[in-house]
């Protein structure tokens, strides 16, 4: 497998708790509040980070009493001691994330127009901005591209709404950290959130380029629609699910923009309320190992079914687990043949309540004819009415997205891009470690399985993942990471093979047997001899 010692590194750093890293430009760590006086920032009085992009920081008026002022990236904020606005700190590795990916996304999306996107680690010494890898430009492109950097309001850039900005410490960091961007709404409902994201643009230096809005974020998207005036950006990132507002996001996003999706039910999500996962998302979670794999399944066909509804269709750049959330970045298209298909996308989940074994059904079929495609439904099930390994009951679950989760060539971009720019975030070696595991995914394998579910259920110890990985591939199928669940193992092969293998594990690391009931799913795998 191509990588797998680089894949492995990563994901040890990954699985790493965070480090507090020095702050850059003499700002604080991130997302630590930082005191301060009335004429002073945290670089100092008067002072201007050195290298900043975009223009300088207003001071703003001070903060009042029970407030503090919070730093994270090249924002400072204003925030209340109370907590009468929302803010999560843990959150500051999605803000690093979300940010990389949008400066990416605004690369290909600026590029057709002759605008170069130039980050600060991008620049020659003699200061013309270097050209990443890339393919040529487009017929019709202008012979001297435009120029578009972090802080500067670009003519023809990216619409983007946070539609639930809260302090609006989002917003303001894609305004001074993310080139190419025309203007940025930032809404919230609260009358008090707003007045803090109007005081926290000034005191930034942003107010060209952020508009703070009090609206409620599912109107202010179905009028954007309404006045043909979409967004080429939507960030919904919600306390909660963000179930209610995704029919006018998929709406009022623009032709081929980024939808940024972050879903913190997680619970819900990962099988322990399955009817509340089916009234929010159209699908049934399960209470499985790959539980964080299928939390973004669940949210990928949710998207998919609601932009159906308008003969639209997602595409995924990225999608992530981590930490208590996933998040999901894709880009929506229109396209009346393109939406028959989304049903051969779509897969219900069998799942063994014994073994853990699962197979997936998909729900229709797409036969090519010539440049054409014929879609009927899927015939099946993959499966008998127990399971053919430990002759348990499965569970139904989904319907859940089946195809790739990423864009392994999107991905590559945002690493190549943290690379040219080291040190533009404080999360960047978990962002590294994250996306150095996902480029080496099995893209065509959905769910996984984890070593200490097959041993587990075997009753046995736990091999090491090279000795599995290494059975696998001896048997000559792929098998990589995830980056969802440390212990993952995700392979084409079938479930017969991997419980062969076991078999053959429990053969060298014997089990005893005579303690097992005949009924257990390891009695019952284990009486077959391997193959």
């Amino acid at each position: 497998m191509r990588g797998a010692a680089r894949a492995a590194a990563a994901l040890r750093t990954l699985c790493r708790a965070p480090p507090v890293f020095p702050a850059m430009d003499g700002a604080s760590p991130n997302g630590v509040a930082t005191p301060e006086g009335p004429g002073a920032t945290p670089e100092g009085p008067g002072a201007t980070p050195e290298g900043s992009a975009g223009p300088p920081r207003s001071e703003g008026s001070p903060p009042g009493t029970g407030e503090t002022l919070i730093t994270e990236g090249r924002a400072t904020i204003v925030f209340p001691s109370a907590n009468e606005v929302f803010y999560n700190p843990v959150q500051g590795f999605n803000r690093d994330l979300t940010c990389a990916v949008l400066t990416e996304f605004a690369r290909l999306w600026l590029r057709p127009k002759g605008i170069r996107v130039v980050l600060p680690g991008e620049e020659e010494p003699g200061g013309s901005p270097q050209s990443p890898p890339e393919a040529e430009d487009p017929p019709g492109a202008p012979e001297t591209p435009r120029t578009a950097r972090p802080g500067e309001p670009c003519e023809g850039g990216l619409r983007v709404l946070e539609a639930l900005a809260a302090s609006g410490l989002r917003s303001v960091r894609f305004a001074r950290e993310v080139p190419g961007l025309g203007a940025v709404v930032a809404s919230d409902c609260s009358p008090r959130a707003t007045e803090l994201m109007a005081r926290n643009v000034a005191r930034n230096g942003v107010g060209g380029l952020v508009t703070p809005r009090l609206a409620d974020a599912r109107m202010l998207m179905y009028e954007s629609k309404a006045q043909r005036q979409p967004f080429d950006v939507i960030d919904l990132d919600p306390y909660g699910s963000p179930a209610p507002f995704l029919d006018a996001a998929v709406q009022a996003v623009s032709e081929g923009g980024l939808l940024c999706v972050t879903c913190t039910d997680m619970a819900v999500m990962a099988g322990n309320s399955a009817e509340t996962c089916y009234s929010k998302y159209g699908a049934v979670s399960l209470k499985g190992k790959f539980c964080h794999e299928m939390a973004l399944r669940i949210i990928l066909h949710s998207l998919d079914l609601r932009a159906n509804c308008y003969q639209r269709f997602v595409v995924p750049l990225l999608s992530v687990s981590a930490d208590f959330y996933v998040r999901v970045f894709v880009r929506v298209f229109t396209g009346q043949a393109k939406v028959k298909a989304s049903a051969s996308k779509q897969a219900l989940v069998f799942h063994c309540v014994g073994c853990g074994s699962h197979h997936l059904q998909r729900l229709g079929r797409a036969t090519s004819h010539g440049t054409s495609f014929k879609y009927s439904p899927a015939t099946g099930p993959p499966v008998g009415p127990t399971c053919e390994f430990c002759q348990q009951r499965h569970q139904v679950g989904g319907p859940v997205w089946a195809e790739p989760l990423h864009d392994p060539s999107f991905v590559e971009r945002v690493l190549a891009a943290l690379e040219r720019s080291p040190g533009r975030f404080q999360m960047e070696p978990r962002m590294r470690g994250m996306l150095s595991v996902i480029a080496e995914e099995l893209s065509d394998v959905p769910l996984y399985y984890t070593l200490d579910g097959l041993s587990s259920t075997i009753r046995s110890n736990t091999p090491a993942l090279l000795q599995l990985r290494s059975a696998l591939l001896h048997a000559g199928f792929r098998v990589s990471l995830s980056h969802a669940c440390r212990n993952a193992v995700k392979t084409d092969a079938p479930p017969a093979v991997l419980w062969d293998i076991m078999r053959c594990w429990a053969k060298l690391h014997p089990v005893k047997l005579e303690r097992l009931p005949d009924s257990s799913p390891a009695a019952r795998i284990l009486s077959v001899e391997p193959t």
